[in-house]
């Protein structure tokens, strides 16, 4: 299902609850939101549909990827930035990092780790911050 987009700021900055293989639906909603809004989005977290959980979903090089319960566990080279988001107007500074070590849970929830580089690296960087509540 297509969701409306959360641009209430209070929500946002709220950390994000553990998902669980309940939340498996949310995922299959947040994918159908991501791609109906592909023109201009390339990356959501399931606190943007207004559903308080730790899952994104990005485009990974031209493949839509979902990730439960992501974290950085490693990161290296910092640069500065500006980046917008569907939820928020006008584009803002921040920092992301060049290369990313992720770890996360795919849709059977095994526990998995991959390394991430440049724009998709900070594509899920920001998808991060949404579910730790940093607001750009």
């Amino acid at each position: 299902m297509i969701r409306e987009i959360c641009k209430d700021e209070t929500f946002l900055a709220q950390k994000a609850e553990p998902a669980t293989p309940d939340d498996l639906s949310i995922a299959a909603d947040l994918l159908e939101t991501l791609e109906h809004h592909k023109a201009g989005c390339v990356g959501m977290a399931a606190n943007m549909i207004g559903i308080n959980k730790r899952i994104i979903a990005f485009d990974n090089e031209g493949t839509y990827m979902v990730m439960f319960n992501p974290e950085i566990v490693k990161k290296s080279q910092p640069y500065q930035t500006e980046e917008g988001c569907l939820s928020l107007t006008g584009i803002r500074p921040t920092k992301r990092w060049q290369s990313i070590k992720v770890r996360y849970q795919n849709e059977k929830f095994q526990e998995r780790f991959k390394t991430f580089t440049g724009w998709t690296a900070q594509i899920i960087q920001h998808e991060i911050d949404h579910c730790e509540g940093i607001i750009i």
